[in-house]
């Protein structure tokens, strides 16, 4: 019964520091007709994404750079469309969300520790944690040679690139969501019975779960962004999107360049979209911070 009480308190932060549930819910609760419809959420995006295509097929049209530079829209649609018939395109998009999830769940799992040591013990934190501030700035094609060096070219080499080209963004985003937690809501949790292990599964995970949602989304995009440019390096292994993108640069065909850009952009889109996306709406809704 403590501990469920402690947990209500990094649900509802107003409760540690002595406001009413009640009143705060009252602030955030706002009539049903103020969420956006459908038309009016979408049309935006839907509008800018008509204009580019209308100016490249503009562009391609008028013929101001030759076809095998700009290709019309066309040409690249026909290119996935045999690409979808031959069996190339769904294989390497499967390859590649294959091994970007298998790297980017280590990343996570790894990551998430990590974050919740350097946030609680200090002198790992003034040791390692100074050390995953440097290596955030390495651009992740760096850990390829290394990666070579010590996998040789292999799936393994290809996962190290993408689970290090992640991890820090993951580290950095729980450290910094643990830290901005308030003493307070910290030392009441304990007041209530919530300490050690519980503290941590009960109080801090819940608590962090914004800042670790952001930190999910960038570690995200910065494995898939890493996954590319190993797959770019290793034209030996199985095809991936990455693969087929190299093979248009061999090929100096510009339709499939184009057109495999296009898949890894919506690929990377998607995830975003359907994954990242609706949970970042439902934690705010818990939190009442949807419109802020």
């Amino acid at each position: 019964m403590v501990l469920s009480e402690a947990v209500m308190i990094v649900a509802d932060p107003s409760l540690a520091r002595g406001t009413t549930p009640g009143a705060k819910r009252a602030t955030n609760t706002a009539p049903e007709n103020a969420n956006p419809s459908f038309i009016r959420r979408f049309a935006p995006q839907v509008l800018f994404y008509a204009v580019l295509f209308a100016g490249w097929w503009i562009l391609a049209a008028r013929k101001i750079w030759p076809p095998y530079l700009l290709p019309p829209p066309q040409d690249v649609w026909l290119f996935l469309q045999s690409a979808l018939q031959d069996g190339t395109l769904l294989p390497a998009i499967g390859t590649s969300a294959l091994r970007g999830a298998v790297g980017y769940g280590v990343a996570l799992f790894f990551g998430t520790l990590m974050g919740l040591l350097l946030a609680r013990v200090k002198w790992l934190d003034e040791t390692v944690g100074s050390t995953v501030v440097g290596l955030q700035s390495l651009p992740s094609i760096c850990w390829f040679p290394l990666a070579l060096i010590w996998f040789g070219l292999n799936e393994r080499a290809v996962q190290f690139v993408v689970v290090m080209g992640s991890l820090f963004a993951v580290i950095l985003a729980v450290r910094s969501g643990v830290r901005s937690l308030s003493p307070l809501t910290l030392r009441a949790a304990r007041t209530l019975g919530a300490t050690g292990l519980k503290l941590w599964i009960y109080v801090l995970l819940p608590a962090i779960l914004p800042a670790f949602l952001s930190g999910m989304r960038q570690g995200w995009a910065f494995a898939w962004r890493s996954l590319m440019a190993a797959e770019l390096l290793s034209q030996s292994l199985k095809a991936g999107v990455g693969h087929l993108l190299s093979t248009g640069r061999d090929l100096n065909d510009m339709s499939m360049v184009l057109g495999m850009i296009g898949v890894i952009l919506l690929f990377g889109l998607a995830v975003d979209r359907v994954l990242f996306a609706p949970l970042e709406r439902l934690v705010a809704r818990r939190w009442g911070t949807e419109g802020a």
